[in-house]
């Protein structure tokens, strides 16, 4: 009587288990992860986003959203940040974008120039201030 020979199939492995075979290492499972997460968020924000500034046809029977799209704006730009991604503004634009390191030094030279002070802020009490070469006051003794 001859005997069965039973080949095992690999077992269908979940996008988990992908992810640990391609990456052993615990870090890179971790920065995996992270990147799934963060483009959750970002797709997540962004769809609502898009809700914010489109109508919807009244077909669909899903009533209008009145939301203020400010938090979802900076979730979504906040996110965009972690890839790299940043508006650029245009040079006529107001922002720190477009100052060179000439234009800075040459504001921190005008500055110098024309408000000579300088402004200390202590936050630790007591302070003394002494002219150079003084001594420090003698304490009377009782």
């Amino acid at each position: 009587m001859p005997e069965e020979v039973k080949k095992e199939e690999p077992k269908k492995k979940g996008l988990l288990g992908k992810i640990k075979e391609a990456a052993d290492d615990k870090e890179e499972q971790l920065a995996i992860l992270s990147t799934f997460v963060r483009l959750g968020i970002l797709v997540w924000s962004g769809g609502i986003l898009t809700l914010a500034y489109i109508k919807l046809p009244p077909a669909l029977g899903i009533p209008e959203q009145k939301l203020d799209p400010t938090f979802i704006a900076s979730v979504f730009t906040g996110v965009l940040a972690t890839f790299g991604v940043q508006a650029a503004k245009k040079a006529g634009e107001g922002g720190s974008g477009g100052i060179s390191k000439a234009d800075m030094e040459r504001l921190i030279a005008a500055a110098a120039q024309t408000a000579p002070a300088q402004t200390i802020r202590i936050e630790q009490a007591p302070v003394q201030f002494t002219t150079k070469g003084s001594e420090p006051p003698v304490k009377p003794t009782v």
